[in-house]
């Protein structure tokens, strides 16, 4: 880094400098050290581009598989410099990286809201361990491309073995199990804004996850990004607006062969439907089978015995997906991929046990996955096609049973007969 860039980081350091003390992110003693220590360390950090990144990052561009694997030092110099929005090329929508996620903090440091404090004292966190003392291992970014997707109508794969449980979360749960990320199409949502649902909060609590929004160009309807290595640094309570940092975190989770910590994320986007029936339309079907399926199928080495799926409420919440229709569709994908499922419902006991209730009911049948999946295609043509409601009377769970149901009537009638 030139001279000229170096001052423009530490003039940038003032401006962020008064943000933070005016937010009153830190109690007094931590402010002096914030000032006195941790910044000017963050500042060397950030200096140390040079040297730590001694070719151009790679892109992981639309339409291709890739993998690019950095030390946690390099990621932690470039997260450096995203502090103090040193990227020259990445504040406006009309550069080449149009299709790229900003990743300047620069939005972080406009106003004072109370979500915006917890986030800044969340990754302060982590900039007080890494100057502190250096990171030593690697993570590894994975863009997946689907190229052929299964034939969904025909499968007669047999659904996995579920866990379903109201209670836990994907991060401190899902250990050695595949865990989802919730993501928007341009990784990390709104981590760097005003966002706080559960991409934005695995990203503050995973920072290493921040540095893929540099290089990963948004993500097209048949691929995924994998992350391998990323370390948490802090806990958390709370959800959006309750969200509070909860002190520093102790990753204990092992490293493979390649110093990467033992934990994968999968960031898989998920459709967002305004209007609640579209959802069940073949095409839109298709597309979230299809982007599930896209994550769960990936791993380094192939294997009878992958590990399970760590995922919950995908695509819900103001994304406006329907909890049970997506908690069927990730039993589906992760069949079809040959994965276990391990649900976390976030408090929700009566979709827990709807949940449980239909995979035992499927199971109990040997209904396969096409079988499942034409069901589903029976629901929209005879219930949502022509529903003038904004929600159908009949539940799509409700239709099942009762398809399945008189099915199994009709068969035992004509063997009596």
């Amino acid at each position: 880094m030139s001279n000229r860039e170096a001052a423009v980081v530490y003039g940038k350091t003032t401006n962020i400098n008064r943000s933070l003390a005016v937010s009153k992110v830190l109690e007094r003693d931590a402010v002096e050290h914030l000032f006195d220590s941790l910044l000017p360390d963050m500042v060397q950090l950030a200096l140390r581009a040079s040297e730590l990144c001694t070719k151009p990052i790679p892109l992981l561009k639309r339409g291709m598989s890739h993998s690019i694997t950095m030390s946690q030092e390099q990621v932690a110099c470039l997260l450096a410099n995203a502090f103090f929005c040193t990227f020259p090329r990445r504040n406006s929508r009309k550069t080449e990286y149009c299709n790229y996620p900003d990743i300047n903090f620069i939005r972080l440091f406009e106003g004072s809201s109370s979500r915006k404090i917890e986030k800044l004292k969340t990754l302060m966190c982590y900039f007080k361990s890494v100057t502190e003392q250096k990171p030593t291992g690697l993570v590894t970014f994975s863009r997946q491309r689907l190229d052929k997707p299964p034939n969904w109508k025909s499968s007669p794969t047999l659904l996995t073995r579920l866990h379903i449980t109201c209670e836990g979360t994907i991060e401190d749960d899902g250990y050695g199990m595949l865990q989802v990320d919730f993501a928007n199409k341009f990784v990390g949502g709104g981590v760097i804004g005003a966002g706080l649902v559960q991409e934005e909060i695995r990203f503050l609590i995973n920072p290493e996850l921040i540095v893929s929004r540099l290089f990963t160009e948004a993500l097209d309807d048949n691929e995924c990004l994998i992350i391998t290595g990323s370390q948490q640094y802090s806990k958390y309570t709370g959800y959006s607006q309750t969200y509070k940092w909860a002190g520093c975190h102790h990753d204990t989770i092992p490293r493979d062969d390649w110093r990467r910590r033992c934990t994968e994320i999968v960031a898989i986007d998920a459709l967002q439907f305004r209007n609640f029936l579209e959802q069940f339309h073949p095409d839109k079907l298709n597309r979230e089978l299809n982007k599930a399926y896209c994550g769960f199928s990936h791993s380094e080495k192939e294997s009878q015995n992958l590990a399970a799926v760590a995922t919950g409420n995908w695509g819900c919440g103001v994304f406006g997906g329907d909890t049970r229709l997506k908690a069927l569709i990730q039993m589906l994908a992760a069949a079809e991929a040959g994965r276990d499922v391990a649900y976390f419902t976030f408090g929700d006991n009566q979709l827990m046990t709807d949940v449980h209730n239909m995979h035992s009911f499927l199971t109990q049948r040997n209904i396969s996955v096409g079988e499942v999946y034409d069901l589903l295609g029976q629901y929209y043509s005879s219930v949502c096609k022509n529903c003038l409601r904004r929600r159908p009377d009949i539940s799509l769970y409700s239709f099942i049973y009762g398809q399945v149901g008189s099915s199994e009537f009709c068969f035992l009638f004509a063997e009596t007969v």
